[in-house]
């Protein structure tokens, strides 16, 4: 196997978001756990995170750009669901006074506002998505979430620095 070939890192961190959500809706049709909003923006995190790699893999760029546009893309969608997963477990941290109230359901507030709004409002959080229904080993399910993003992080990163490594006399280039 060449070092610098984009597949095999692609397709391993496209093998991790399938085992990511394999997870969550297991979760949520065996276990019965329904998902919270911020859940449902982290599983699309999840989502667009696979869809960059299996084009990367699909592509297999053997150029440093695209290598490194696989990199950055990866980097964006894994930073995002990091963020939302990281505001997840923030709002169950804080003191019940402090919880903002609940809100409408998502499905609701797609059919009548603008997605901006639904994002803003998804954002700040609500009630049911500060409940805590599922602890393993201490954690919460948005903190183990939070734990899968900083390992699938771990792919993008490579990526960079094989397009990095690309550019370097140490590896060799294929033609």
């Amino acid at each position: 196997m060449n070092v610098t070939t984009v597949r095999p890192v692609a397709l391993t961190g496209l093998a991790f978001c399938a085992l990511m959500m394999v997870v969550a809706l297991g979760l949520e049709h065996i276990v019965g756990l329904a998902p919270c909003p911020l859940c449902i923006f982290q599983r699309v995190a999840v989502l667009a995170t696979a869809a960059v790699l299996a084009v990367a893999a699909v592509h297999n760029p053997h150029g440093r750009l695209g290598t490194a546009v696989y990199g950055v893309l990866g980097l964006v969608t894994v930073g995002g669901g990091a963020f939302i997963a990281g505001r997840h477990v923030w709002l169950q941290t804080l003191p019940a006074d402090k919880v903002p109230s609940c809100g409408p359901g998502l499905d609701y507030m797609l059919d009548i506002l603008p997605l901006q709004d639904v994002v803003g409002m998804v954002l700040s959080g609500s009630g049911e998505c500060a409940e805590i229904d599922f602890m393993l080993l201490g954690l919460s399910l948005p903190a183990w979430t939070l734990i899968g993003f900083a390992i699938l992080a771990l792919v993008p990163l490579r990526l960079l620095w094989l397009a990095w490594a690309k550019g370097a006399k140490f590896i060799p280039q294929r033609d």
